[in-house]
């Protein structure tokens, strides 16, 4: 007997982020597959699928939003729920990976929750993972699998290069940690063509935590030039705004004379719109990896789709494609 192999593509959505998985299954032109998702009283979940997954490619879509271990646990038992149903290979498809921050240990007695998550995403029976912007390249070294790891870099500065005016820009990295990814705007803000191409330069925020502290941070000196120049200020997530308002104030302060904001996962949490409302900042731009609620909206800030991109990328994993050439090698 000879059986000639076939692939078939499905996608699943948990309810982290369901209307980034229509769209993503909208440009894929592949209808999301049939789940049953429920919360028992107890707060434990439950997951069945509605159909045959066996010797499927599946991909279970979910963003690590709130509540965030309960997105987390969602995915995990989707996963778990598949692997036991004979899908052939799963990939674990987050749009924001939650935990990154965590990466290493900052003081004694720390985790490093980055690689728990990883872990159970292993042990759950994940075959590959794609994530988009995680906090540090190396978090992939967690994982004992494939990982194609996106970025909204592309999306982002193809916006921007139309709403900046000014020639001359300078990306500000919030801290020292974020040069890579100010090199990633800077190059592709300067690849425009005509009155699209900008001329730009790069510069640092030195910043400072108090030990012991989350979610505090002040912007306390400039490397760089910014004196009459369009700032723009990237980082990937923006949680409680402190970091990139701080120095938003700085760059004003020291002769910007228009800042921007640039970031992949739009978290806005606790005073973070209240912040950035209040911030001397012309747009805040984002994408939807994460929901953002009516509730967080304000006037100056634009959330594009990361849909097209990932679609993209998933089409290439299921077809063995390269996925790096979509970013020009440059989603490491």
């Amino acid at each position: 007997m000879e059986v000639v192999p076939r692939k078939k593509l499905m996608l699943f959505s948990g309810r982290g982020n369901a209307a980034l998985s229509e769209e993503i299954a909208g440009h894929l032109e592949v209808p999301l597959g049939d789940v049953v998702l429920s919360t028992f009283a107890n707060g434990e979940l439950y997951c069945r699928y509605g159909e045959s997954i066996r010797g499927a490619d599946v991909f279970i879509l979910q963003s690590h939003c709130e509540p965030i271990n309960d997105r987390i646990i969602e995915q995990l038992i989707m996963i778990d729920a598949a692997k036991r149903a004979s899908a052939k290979r799963i990939t674990a498809v987050c749009a924001f990976y939650g935990y990154t921050r965590q990466d290493r240990k900052a003081e004694g007695r720390e985790p490093i929750t980055a690689r728990l998550v990883a872990d159970m995403l292993t042990a759950a029976g994940a075959n590959r993972v794609v994530a988009v912007d995680l906090h540090t390249g190396q978090i992939q070294g967690f994982f004992n699998m494939p990982v194609d790891h996106l970025t909204a870099v592309p999306i982002l500065a193809a916006y921007l290069r139309t709403e900046i005016e000014d020639d001359e820009v300078t990306v500000v990295a919030p801290d020292a940690g974020g040069g890579k990814l100010a090199r990633r705007f800077a190059d592709y803000l300067a690849d425009g063509n005509g009155a699209g191409q900008k001329h730009t330069d790069l510069a640092f925020i030195d910043k400072r935590r108090p030990k012991g502290t989350h979610n505090v941070a002040v912007a306390t000196e400039i490397v760089g030039e910014i004196e009459g120049r369009t700032c723009l200020l990237v980082d990937d997530m923006i949680d409680t705004a402190g970091t990139v308002t701080s120095a938003a104030d700085l760059l004003v302060e020291r002769g910007a004379s228009d800042v921007f904001i640039a970031a992949t996962h739009g978290l806005l949490s606790g005073p973070a719109v209240d912040r950035l409302k209040n911030a001397p900042v012309r747009q805040v731009v984002v994408t939807n990896t994460l929901p953002i609620p009516d509730d967080k909206r304000f006037d100056n800030l634009v959330v594009l789709s990361i849909a097209p991109i990932v679609a993209e990328a998933l089409d290439a994993v299921f077809e063995d494609t390269s996925v790096s050439e979509i970013f020009r090698g440059d989603n490491v």
